[in-house]
């Protein structure tokens, strides 16, 4: 087995805590992205599962075996970095073999493992080339295969398509899914790129100065974010949020009437044990997506200042009447014009609530709500 426990693991660096007391599990066989604003520590944490970087206190463990004070090279990890750190001068083969090499491996037995490795990234073509004859796609999956072939308990992937063009991507994005269900081996993965993290992960780690906001699966941190700062960070474009005040209580729903709506209320199920009162200020949330159409006068009005139209689909921004950012989603064939008036009413299913500390206070939004209220 090789599953992945922190235990109240810190790193400081000097007098800068960077990691600050953070628990998490990554279980055998899962593919963990860790997902977060720069600087929020997520590379650091992943040196540190890889043995790079020492942990200043709490433990490590990976297979149930404490590795807090292991070398780097007995810990049972293979690393794949933003640079391809790929020999120039060597081959395929030999790049990918470098390693087994060092450690004395059999010479049938690396063979083996190239080939095998080659071929589950359909590169046993290019062995005899070297990096300078390679597209960054191809790199790449040399680079992978290269942490393949040391067979390990755990990939570690520090945001590894960051250099790579938009289509290669999306390909390479495919690509590493499809590499996790062959191998099933446990993977954690580093990315900025929230889109990433929603199409790969089994769970995603949420990141924020050193601790965790909240961990779960793309969906769940989709319709069940536990702040603003996950609902804001997860979702592209990212869900908007509107003033608004709580005008009555209804056991266990509250009706809200946002500042930007005219004539427009919505009720929104409550967490249980949320803590609000008519006359409170909260925020709504809501996502581009979950707009409803309606008659002028009865909803969101709003401003267009920029359409971006991306062919299947189109996003609207804009401002509304009082000045608060908003985004649309717009009929892509039939999008609005610069400066356009439209008005958008809030679906009351997919609406998030927000209190002035930013903690949710609304049951999950979308599905998960629909259940909730048909049951």
């Amino acid at each position: 087995m090789a599953d992945v426990v922190l235990k109240d693991v810190r790193k400081s660096f000097g007098s800068i805590d960077v990691i600050k007391g953070l628990n998490l599990e990554a279980n055998h066989g899962e593919f963990v992205v860790f997902v977060g604003p720069s600087g929020c520590g997520k590379s650091t944490l992943l040196r540190m599962i890889c043995g790079l970087e020492s942990i200043s206190s709490g433990n490590l463990f990976i297979g149930g075996t404490d590795m807090s004070d292991v070398e780097a090279c007995d810990r049972g990890t293979a690393m794949v970095f933003q640079s391809y750190a790929l020999y120039p001068h060597m081959t395929v083969a030999e790049n990918m073999s470098f390693g087994l090499r060092m450690a004395k491996v059999p010479k049938n037995e690396i063979e083996a493992r190239v080939n095998k490795a080659a071929d589950i990234l359909q590169i046993r073509h290019l062995l005899d080339r070297k990096p300078k004859a390679m597209s960054g796609g191809q790199r790449q999956r040399v680079a992978i295969g290269r942490a393949i072939v040391r067979e390990p308990k755990v990939f570690l992937f520090d945001e590894p398509l960051s250099n790579l063009d938009a289509e290669l991507r999306v390909q390479m994005r495919v690509e590493l899914s499809k590499l996790h269900h062959e191998i099933g081996a446990t993977m954690i993965y580093v990315t900025h790129d929230q889109v990433e993290a929603m199409t790969m992960a089994d769970r995603i780690v949420v990141l924020r100065d050193g601790l965790v906001e909240q961990i779960g699966s793309p969906l769940n941190l989709y319709s069940a974010p536990n702040n603003r700062f996950v609902a804001g960070f997860i979702g592209s474009p990212q869900m908007n949020f509107l003033d608004a005040a709580v005008t009555a209580i209804n056991g266990s729903t509250a009706t809200v009437s946002a500042s930007a709506a005219s004539k427009h209320i919505v009720r929104i199920p409550l967490r249980s044990g949320a803590s609000v009162k008519p006359g409170d200020r909260v925020m709504i949330g809501i996502r581009p997506e979950h707009f409803l159409a309606t008659p002028s006068g009865k909803g969101v009005e709003a401003r267009i200042d920029v359409v971006e139209n991306l062919g299947g689909t189109a996003f609207a921004y804009g401002k509304t009447l009082n000045g608060q950012d908003i985004i649309l989603k717009a009929d892509s064939e039939v999008p609005p014009d610069f400066g356009t008036l439209v008005t958008a009413a809030l679906n009351d299913v997919y609406c998030h609530l927000f209190d002035q500390a930013g903690n949710t206070i609304s049951a999950a939004a979308g599905a998960a709500r629909s259940k909730e209220l048909v049951a």
